[in-house]
């Protein structure tokens, strides 16, 4: 996995869901200012739902606090509105079939799931400097506290 004070690549090219609305955007225009980008899994599921929630519940706070939010996964575009209605999402989700996020930050773990191995993004949060730069790291995040651990962790920047 890349490394606080570490610089990402961030010239690809992402579809994201910003209020309501599909876009194509090169991911470093998501970067206008500090951004933390949470990873996790799939829409609709329990794990990922609580990491969402408390993402939302929270949004505000960090928008106050001058961080861009945004939440990766691997579900379609037309998944994440829905799933933005569902959660009352008002922050950037980004959707990453490809996982070109994970490969760029080196996140990419082996999991197990019902017998069967596989290659998958990490389910971690990472604080990322206009310019790419790794202000920090969440590498195994807490589904139900991901917010708190994230100021947490502004809070040491």
């Amino acid at each position: 996995m890349i490394s606080k004070g570490e610089k990402i690549d961030t010239d690809f090219t992402i579809s994201i869901v910003r209020d309501g609305e599909e876009e194509e955007v090169k991911f470093s225009e998501l970067l206008t200012r500090p951004t933390i980008v949470s990873v996790y899994m799939r829409n609709n599921t329990g794990g990922c739902d609580k990491q969402n929630r408390s993402l939302a519940e929270y949004a505000n706070k960090f928008d106050e606090k001058g961080y861009n939010l945004v939440a990766v996964s691997k579900d379609t575009c037309g998944s994440h509105k829905n799933y933005a209605k569902k959660l009352d999402i008002n922050y950037i989700l980004a959707s990453d079939p490809d996982y070109k996020f994970a490969e760029t930050t080196d996140s990419i773990v082996e999991k197990k799931m019902y017998g069967k191995t596989f290659n998958a993004p990490s389910r971690s949060a990472f604080i990322l400097d206009k310019d790419g730069t790794v202000l920090g790291i969440i590498e195994k995040i807490n589904t139900k506290a991901h917010a708190e651990e994230l100021f947490e962790l502004i809070d040491k920047l």
